[in-house]
Protein backbone atom coordinates (compact mmCIF):
# COMPACT_ATOMS: atom_id res chain seq x y z
CA UNK A 1 0.00 0.00 0.00
CA UNK A 2 1.28 3.38 -0.91
CA UNK A 3 2.02 5.66 1.51
CA UNK A 4 0.09 9.08 1.92
CA UNK A 5 2.08 11.96 -0.40
CA UNK A 6 2.07 13.80 2.68
CA UNK A 7 4.47 11.86 4.11
CA UNK A 8 6.80 10.73 1.40
CA UNK A 9 10.73 12.21 1.87
CA UNK A 10 10.07 12.45 5.85
CA UNK A 11 11.92 11.03 8.52
CA UNK A 12 10.57 8.14 10.61
CA UNK A 13 10.48 10.71 13.83
CA UNK A 14 8.90 13.71 11.32
CA UNK A 15 6.22 10.71 10.06
CA UNK A 16 4.56 10.62 14.03
CA UNK A 17 2.08 12.34 14.58
CA UNK A 18 1.43 14.96 16.70
CA UNK A 19 -1.19 15.18 19.68
CA UNK A 20 -1.79 18.20 21.61
CA UNK A 21 -2.19 17.77 25.35
CA UNK A 22 -3.89 20.17 28.28
CA UNK A 23 -0.63 19.00 30.75
CA UNK A 24 1.37 21.56 32.33
CA UNK A 25 4.45 21.41 34.94
CA UNK A 26 3.77 21.99 38.49
CA UNK A 27 5.73 24.62 39.68
CA UNK A 28 6.75 25.12 42.61
CA UNK A 29 4.18 28.74 44.50
CA UNK A 30 6.73 31.25 45.16
CA UNK A 31 6.20 31.84 48.93
CA UNK A 32 5.36 35.75 50.45
CA UNK A 33 8.28 37.43 50.90
CA UNK A 34 7.63 40.42 53.93
CA UNK A 35 10.12 41.71 56.60
CA UNK A 36 9.74 40.10 60.00
CA UNK A 37 7.92 36.95 58.76
CA UNK A 38 8.59 33.17 57.95
CA UNK A 39 6.98 30.00 56.81
CA UNK A 40 6.02 27.49 59.46
CA UNK A 41 8.01 24.11 59.28
CA UNK A 42 4.65 22.13 60.10
CA UNK A 43 2.02 23.39 57.18
CA UNK A 44 3.63 26.41 55.13
CA UNK A 45 1.39 29.20 57.09
CA UNK A 46 3.03 32.28 56.82
CA UNK A 47 4.16 33.03 60.64
CA UNK A 48 5.11 36.46 62.90
CA UNK A 49 6.84 36.55 66.42
CA UNK A 50 4.76 37.32 69.53
CA UNK A 51 7.75 39.29 70.71
CA UNK A 52 8.62 36.57 73.10
CA UNK A 53 10.23 33.80 72.04
CA UNK A 54 9.31 31.31 74.48
CA UNK A 55 5.26 32.18 73.56
CA UNK A 56 6.41 31.46 69.85
CA UNK A 57 7.97 28.15 70.40
CA UNK A 58 4.57 27.26 72.44
CA UNK A 59 2.29 28.07 69.63
CA UNK A 60 4.59 26.18 67.52
CA UNK A 61 6.93 28.50 65.47
CA UNK A 62 4.98 31.97 65.83
CA UNK A 63 1.34 33.59 65.35
CA UNK A 64 -0.03 32.46 61.89
CA UNK A 65 -0.63 35.47 59.60
CA UNK A 66 -4.66 35.40 59.34
CA UNK A 67 -5.77 33.97 63.00
CA UNK A 68 -6.54 35.47 66.72
CA UNK A 69 -4.58 35.00 69.69
CA UNK A 70 -6.90 35.10 73.04
CA UNK A 71 -5.08 36.14 75.96
CA UNK A 72 -6.83 35.50 79.50
CA UNK A 73 -5.71 37.87 81.38
CA UNK A 74 -4.26 37.88 84.78
CA UNK A 75 -6.05 39.58 87.66
CA UNK A 76 -4.54 42.86 87.65
CA UNK A 77 -3.82 43.13 83.99
CA UNK A 78 -0.26 43.56 84.36
CA UNK A 79 1.14 40.24 82.52
CA UNK A 80 -1.06 40.17 79.42
CA UNK A 81 -0.56 43.58 78.73
CA UNK A 82 3.14 43.50 79.28
CA UNK A 83 2.26 39.97 76.04
CA UNK A 84 0.34 42.59 74.34
CA UNK A 85 3.12 45.73 74.49
CA UNK A 86 5.75 42.82 73.38
CA UNK A 87 3.63 41.76 70.34
CA UNK A 88 3.16 45.65 69.11
CA UNK A 89 7.03 46.67 70.25
CA UNK A 90 7.68 43.63 67.75
CA UNK A 91 5.72 45.10 64.94
CA UNK A 92 7.39 48.39 65.08
CA UNK A 93 11.05 46.83 65.13
CA UNK A 94 9.89 44.59 61.72
CA UNK A 95 8.11 47.75 60.44
CA UNK A 96 4.63 46.54 60.11
CA UNK A 97 1.68 48.52 60.63
CA UNK A 98 -0.06 48.56 63.99
CA UNK A 99 -3.98 48.69 64.97
CA UNK A 100 -4.80 49.30 68.75
CA UNK A 101 -7.89 49.76 70.38
CA UNK A 102 -8.26 50.21 74.13
CA UNK A 103 -11.50 51.48 76.31
CA UNK A 104 -9.85 52.57 79.35
CA UNK A 105 -6.44 54.38 78.89
CA UNK A 106 -5.72 55.69 75.37
CA UNK A 107 -3.84 53.66 72.66
CA UNK A 108 -1.14 56.23 72.91
CA UNK A 109 -0.31 55.24 76.60
CA UNK A 110 0.01 51.53 75.64
CA UNK A 111 2.48 52.64 72.91
CA UNK A 112 4.24 54.80 74.81
CA UNK A 113 5.06 51.69 77.00
CA UNK A 114 6.63 49.73 74.07
CA UNK A 115 9.95 47.82 75.74
CA UNK A 116 13.14 48.98 73.92
CA UNK A 117 14.64 46.76 71.36
CA UNK A 118 18.37 45.26 72.35
CA UNK A 119 20.39 45.94 69.38
CA UNK A 120 23.39 44.67 70.91
CA UNK A 121 25.41 42.00 69.26
CA UNK A 122 28.39 41.65 71.12
CA UNK A 123 28.50 40.94 74.86
CA UNK A 124 29.50 43.55 77.33
CA UNK A 125 31.70 42.89 80.57
CA UNK A 126 29.43 43.14 83.47
CA UNK A 127 29.08 46.84 85.26
CA UNK A 128 31.58 45.65 88.43
CA UNK A 129 34.46 45.35 85.75
CA UNK A 130 33.90 48.26 83.94
CA UNK A 131 34.57 50.32 86.61
CA UNK A 132 38.35 48.62 86.64
CA UNK A 133 39.08 50.02 82.79
CA UNK A 134 41.19 52.72 81.94
CA UNK A 135 39.17 55.51 80.20
CA UNK A 136 40.31 54.94 76.27
CA UNK A 137 39.26 50.94 76.66
CA UNK A 138 35.78 52.11 78.33
CA UNK A 139 35.39 54.28 75.40
CA UNK A 140 35.77 51.68 73.02
CA UNK A 141 33.38 48.99 74.88
CA UNK A 142 31.00 51.59 74.81
CA UNK A 143 31.53 52.11 70.91
CA UNK A 144 31.04 47.76 70.85
CA UNK A 145 27.53 47.65 72.39
CA UNK A 146 26.05 48.02 68.78
CA UNK A 147 27.07 45.84 66.55
CA UNK A 148 29.37 47.43 63.65
CA UNK A 149 26.73 47.77 60.90
CA UNK A 150 24.50 49.62 62.83
CA UNK A 151 27.27 51.99 64.44
CA UNK A 152 27.11 54.95 61.68
CA UNK A 153 23.28 54.79 61.20
CA UNK A 154 20.78 57.13 62.32
CA UNK A 155 18.79 55.36 65.79
CA UNK A 156 15.73 54.93 63.38
CA UNK A 157 17.63 53.08 61.00
CA UNK A 158 20.09 51.01 63.55
CA UNK A 159 16.56 49.53 65.04
CA UNK A 160 15.14 48.56 61.77
CA UNK A 161 18.15 47.11 60.38
CA UNK A 162 17.66 43.82 61.49
CA UNK A 163 13.62 44.16 60.80
CA UNK A 164 14.36 41.42 58.78
CA UNK A 165 14.97 38.72 61.62
CA UNK A 166 12.06 36.34 62.72
CA UNK A 167 11.95 37.95 66.39
CA UNK A 168 13.90 40.22 68.22
CA UNK A 169 14.63 40.81 72.34
CA UNK A 170 13.59 43.69 74.56
CA UNK A 171 14.72 45.45 77.60
CA UNK A 172 11.20 45.76 79.77
CA UNK A 173 13.44 47.98 81.91
CA UNK A 174 13.18 50.56 78.98
CA UNK A 175 11.07 52.53 76.99
CA UNK A 176 11.18 52.58 73.10
CA UNK A 177 12.80 56.15 71.95
CA UNK A 178 10.31 58.38 70.21
CA UNK A 179 11.51 58.03 66.52
CA UNK A 180 11.67 54.76 66.77
CA UNK A 181 7.81 54.73 67.36
CA UNK A 182 6.94 57.14 65.34
CA UNK A 183 8.55 55.45 62.40
CA UNK A 184 5.84 52.88 62.11
CA UNK A 185 1.80 53.57 61.21
CA UNK A 186 -0.38 53.12 63.98
CA UNK A 187 -4.07 53.26 63.51
CA UNK A 188 -5.89 53.78 66.70
CA UNK A 189 -9.17 53.20 67.90
CA UNK A 190 -10.19 54.82 71.13
CA UNK A 191 -13.50 54.03 72.19
CA UNK A 192 -15.17 57.31 73.82
CA UNK A 193 -14.14 58.84 70.51
CA UNK A 194 -16.69 56.62 68.79
CA UNK A 195 -19.21 55.72 70.70
CA UNK A 196 -21.65 58.12 72.88
CA UNK A 197 -22.13 57.57 76.69
CA UNK A 198 -23.09 53.83 78.15
CA UNK A 199 -26.78 53.25 76.98
CA UNK A 200 -29.09 50.31 76.55
CA UNK A 201 -27.16 50.03 72.61
CA UNK A 202 -23.76 50.89 73.68
CA UNK A 203 -22.85 47.30 74.37
CA UNK A 204 -23.61 46.12 70.55
CA UNK A 205 -22.60 49.42 69.30
CA UNK A 206 -19.38 49.38 70.73
CA UNK A 207 -17.92 46.44 69.03
CA UNK A 208 -19.70 47.12 65.95
CA UNK A 209 -17.57 50.55 65.75
CA UNK A 210 -14.79 48.48 66.27
CA UNK A 211 -14.97 46.14 63.61
CA UNK A 212 -15.98 48.72 61.10
CA UNK A 213 -12.74 50.87 61.92
CA UNK A 214 -10.96 47.76 61.76
CA UNK A 215 -12.49 46.77 58.05
CA UNK A 216 -11.98 50.13 57.04
CA UNK A 217 -8.43 50.06 57.69
CA UNK A 218 -7.71 46.40 55.91
CA UNK A 219 -9.42 47.56 52.98
CA UNK A 220 -7.59 51.26 52.73
CA UNK A 221 -4.76 50.20 53.78
CA UNK A 222 -4.38 47.39 50.94
CA UNK A 223 -4.34 44.62 53.59
CA UNK A 224 -7.40 42.94 51.76
CA UNK A 225 -6.10 39.83 49.83
CA UNK A 226 -9.09 39.91 48.23
CA UNK A 227 -9.68 43.37 47.09
CA UNK A 228 -8.63 44.29 42.99
CA UNK A 229 -6.29 47.11 44.31
CA UNK A 230 -4.19 44.38 46.02
CA UNK A 231 -1.62 43.96 43.14
CA UNK A 232 1.12 42.49 42.75
CA UNK A 233 3.56 45.34 42.53
CA UNK A 234 2.55 46.94 45.52
CA UNK A 235 4.82 45.84 48.41
CA UNK A 236 3.38 43.61 50.84
CA UNK A 237 2.90 44.60 54.31
CA UNK A 238 1.27 42.71 57.80
CA UNK A 239 -0.98 44.83 59.83
CA UNK A 240 -0.77 43.71 63.77
CA UNK A 241 -3.90 44.22 65.83
CA UNK A 242 -3.82 44.82 69.37
CA UNK A 243 -7.63 44.65 71.01
CA UNK A 244 -6.76 45.30 75.04
CA UNK A 245 -9.70 44.03 77.77
CA UNK A 246 -12.37 43.22 75.43
CA UNK A 247 -15.83 41.72 77.42
CA UNK A 248 -14.86 44.33 80.46
CA UNK A 249 -17.53 46.63 81.94
CA UNK A 250 -15.33 49.14 80.05
CA UNK A 251 -16.54 48.44 76.79
CA UNK A 252 -20.15 48.44 77.84
CA UNK A 253 -20.31 44.80 77.92
CA UNK A 254 -22.33 43.10 81.23
CA UNK A 255 -20.60 40.16 81.04
CA UNK A 256 -18.74 40.28 84.07
CA UNK A 257 -21.80 41.74 85.60
CA UNK A 258 -23.98 39.15 85.74
CA UNK A 259 -24.77 35.26 86.04
CA UNK A 260 -26.59 35.24 82.56
CA UNK A 261 -25.97 38.19 80.85
CA UNK A 262 -28.31 39.69 78.40
CA UNK A 263 -25.60 40.77 75.67
CA UNK A 264 -24.00 37.57 75.96
CA UNK A 265 -24.17 37.55 71.92
CA UNK A 266 -22.19 40.64 71.51
CA UNK A 267 -18.68 39.58 71.92
CA UNK A 268 -19.29 36.33 70.09
CA UNK A 269 -20.52 37.67 67.22
CA UNK A 270 -17.94 40.58 67.24
CA UNK A 271 -15.28 37.46 67.36
CA UNK A 272 -17.02 35.68 64.62
CA UNK A 273 -16.67 39.45 62.06
CA UNK A 274 -13.15 39.34 63.46
CA UNK A 275 -11.92 35.65 62.19
CA UNK A 276 -13.72 36.17 59.40
CA UNK A 277 -12.11 39.77 58.54
CA UNK A 278 -8.87 38.39 59.18
CA UNK A 279 -8.75 35.47 57.43
CA UNK A 280 -8.85 37.08 54.26
CA UNK A 281 -6.10 39.85 54.29
CA UNK A 282 -2.52 39.99 55.36
CA UNK A 283 -3.31 40.59 59.43
CA UNK A 284 -3.14 38.91 63.08
CA UNK A 285 -4.52 39.61 65.97
CA UNK A 286 -4.10 39.61 69.94
CA UNK A 287 -7.49 40.36 71.97
CA UNK A 288 -6.84 40.28 75.67
CA UNK A 289 -10.04 39.18 77.98
CA UNK A 290 -10.93 39.54 81.74
CA UNK A 291 -11.76 35.92 82.28
CA UNK A 292 -11.95 35.58 85.19
CA UNK A 293 -14.56 38.30 85.63
CA UNK A 294 -17.03 36.00 84.07
CA UNK A 295 -18.90 33.37 85.84
CA UNK A 296 -20.71 31.95 82.78
CA UNK A 297 -17.96 29.01 82.09
CA UNK A 298 -20.30 27.87 78.81
CA UNK A 299 -19.83 31.23 77.56
CA UNK A 300 -16.04 31.83 78.25
CA UNK A 301 -15.77 28.18 76.33
CA UNK A 302 -17.44 29.18 73.36
CA UNK A 303 -15.61 32.55 73.13
CA UNK A 304 -12.06 30.52 73.61
CA UNK A 305 -13.48 28.63 70.70
CA UNK A 306 -14.09 31.47 68.15
CA UNK A 307 -10.28 32.31 68.67
CA UNK A 308 -7.33 30.16 67.03
CA UNK A 309 -5.06 30.19 69.63
CA UNK A 310 -5.89 30.51 73.59
CA UNK A 311 -3.50 31.20 77.08
CA UNK A 312 -4.64 31.85 79.93
CA UNK A 313 -1.84 33.90 82.67
CA UNK A 314 -2.74 32.86 86.45
CA UNK A 315 -0.55 35.85 88.30
CA UNK A 316 0.48 34.90 91.87
CA UNK A 317 -0.02 38.78 93.30
CA UNK A 318 -1.80 39.11 96.08
CA UNK A 319 -2.26 34.87 96.65
CA UNK A 320 -1.03 32.49 98.44
CA UNK A 321 1.77 31.23 96.22
CA UNK A 322 3.33 34.22 96.10
CA UNK A 323 5.01 33.17 99.65
CA UNK A 324 5.52 29.65 98.52
CA UNK A 325 8.62 28.48 98.48
CA UNK A 326 7.72 26.05 95.62
CA UNK A 327 7.32 29.36 93.69
CA UNK A 328 9.84 31.25 94.46
CA UNK A 329 11.07 31.53 91.03
CA UNK A 330 8.25 32.49 89.34
CA UNK A 331 5.90 35.21 89.01
CA UNK A 332 2.33 32.98 87.38
CA UNK A 333 1.19 30.27 85.90
CA UNK A 334 0.62 29.99 81.64
CA UNK A 335 -2.02 27.15 80.51
CA UNK A 336 -2.06 26.76 76.69
CA UNK A 337 -6.02 26.35 76.21
CA UNK A 338 -6.29 25.55 72.54
CA UNK A 339 -3.73 25.86 69.69
CA UNK A 340 -4.88 25.94 65.96
CA UNK A 341 -5.29 23.49 62.82
CA UNK A 342 -4.49 25.13 60.17
CA UNK A 343 -3.40 22.79 56.89
CA UNK A 344 -3.37 19.43 59.12
CA UNK A 345 -5.41 16.88 60.64
CA UNK A 346 -3.80 17.36 64.37
CA UNK A 347 -2.10 20.59 65.67
CA UNK A 348 1.31 20.98 67.45
CA UNK A 349 0.76 20.56 71.27
CA UNK A 350 3.39 21.79 73.30
CA UNK A 351 5.64 19.27 75.29
CA UNK A 352 4.69 19.84 79.03
CA UNK A 353 1.43 21.60 80.54
CA UNK A 354 3.12 22.52 83.75
CA UNK A 355 4.42 25.77 82.43
CA UNK A 356 5.15 29.34 84.41
CA UNK A 357 6.47 32.51 83.50
CA UNK A 358 8.87 35.57 85.17
CA UNK A 359 10.03 38.82 84.53
CA UNK A 360 13.54 39.49 85.03
CA UNK A 361 15.15 42.72 85.36
CA UNK A 362 14.96 43.10 81.79
CA UNK A 363 13.42 40.17 80.39
CA UNK A 364 9.81 38.34 80.41
CA UNK A 365 9.90 34.95 79.51
CA UNK A 366 7.90 31.29 79.89
CA UNK A 367 9.50 28.07 81.49
CA UNK A 368 9.10 24.84 82.51
CA UNK A 369 7.30 24.52 86.30
CA UNK A 370 10.21 22.64 88.14
CA UNK A 371 8.67 21.19 91.13
CA UNK A 372 9.20 17.79 93.18
CA UNK A 373 7.95 14.72 91.40
CA UNK A 374 5.23 14.06 93.41
CA UNK A 375 3.91 17.20 93.08
CA UNK A 376 4.61 17.42 89.57
CA UNK A 377 2.85 13.84 88.89
CA UNK A 378 -0.03 15.09 90.72
CA UNK A 379 -0.31 18.49 88.45
CA UNK A 380 0.10 16.39 85.21
CA UNK A 381 -3.08 14.25 86.58
CA UNK A 382 -4.88 17.73 86.94
CA UNK A 383 -3.99 18.59 83.80
CA UNK A 384 -5.44 15.14 82.35
CA UNK A 385 -8.69 14.97 84.38
CA UNK A 386 -7.65 12.26 85.99
CA UNK A 387 -9.31 13.20 89.35
CA UNK A 388 -9.08 9.81 91.10
CA UNK A 389 -5.97 9.79 90.31
CA UNK A 390 -5.37 13.47 92.36
CA UNK A 391 -7.49 12.27 95.35
CA UNK A 392 -4.93 8.86 95.87
CA UNK A 393 -2.00 11.49 95.34
CA UNK A 394 -3.54 13.77 97.76
CA UNK A 395 -4.48 11.01 100.38
CA UNK A 396 -0.91 9.19 99.86
CA UNK A 397 1.36 11.92 100.16
CA UNK A 398 -0.35 14.22 101.82
CA UNK A 399 -0.08 17.49 99.60
CA UNK A 400 -2.10 20.63 99.65
CA UNK A 401 -3.72 22.24 96.65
Amino acid sequence: MAAPMNTVGKTPAERLPVYSTSFQKKTRSKLISIPGTRPSVQNGQLLVSTGVTSLDYLLGGGLAVGTVLLIEEDRYDSYSRMILKYFLAEGVVCRHELFVATAQDTPDDILQELPAPILDDIAVPKPVEHSRLTGELQESLDAMKIAWRYQNLPKVQSALASSSRFGHYYDVSKTMEVEIRQATKCHLFYLPDHVTPPSTAHRVESYSALLRSLQEVIHREGFDLAAPMFSQSKSRNILRVGLHSLGSVLWGDDLCCHDKPRHSHALTTFLYGLRALLRSSLSVAVVTIPSHLIQDRALMGSITRLCDNAIALESFKGSERETNPLYKDYHGLLYVRQVPHLNCLASQLPDHKDLAFKLKRKQFSIERLHLPPDLSETVSRVSRGDLAGVASACGSKNLDF
